[in-house]
């Protein structure tokens, strides 16, 4: 399985990939940087990628599953509510390709601060 490694502003996250086309043209495109922008307990950032939305996609993600936003062309990471949220749910803002999961606590990310710097890197 192959990873990655997000350092966003403090915090590093690694994630294995997942075998999708998102996972493939993400991998494919490192490493990248970014800025990170935040939306309630959500970090994401812009990717050099545009890609189609996958038949799987969806809003609703457990905090750990890495998302690709493709309205925004960015990687979305939750780790609690956002403003849409029903209840305790993390709903992002519309349907994201699940391509990677986090080996390290995405809570973490909670520090991060819009503005942060981002690179992301193969880690294997």
């Amino acid at each position: 399985m192959s990873k990655i490694k997000m350092t966003i502003g403090g915090v590093s996250i690694s994630a294995t990939l997942r075998d999708t086309p998102t996972a493939a043209a993400i991998r494919g495109a490192l490493p990248f940087s970014s800025t990170a922008s935040t939306w309630g307990e959500e970090v994401y950032f812009a990717t050099p990628l545009s890609l189609d939305r996958e038949p799987d996609a969806r809003a609703v993600v457990e905090p750990g599953e890495i998302a690709f936003w493709t309205d925004g062309d960015s990687i979305a990471i939750g780790f609690g509510r956002t403003p849409i949220s029903q209840g305790d749910e993390c709903r992002l803002a519309a349907p994201c390709n699940i391509w990677a999961d986090a080996i390290d606590d995405v809570k973490s990310l909670a520090a991060v601060p819009a503005g942060a710097s981002v690179t992301v890197e193969a880690a294997d």
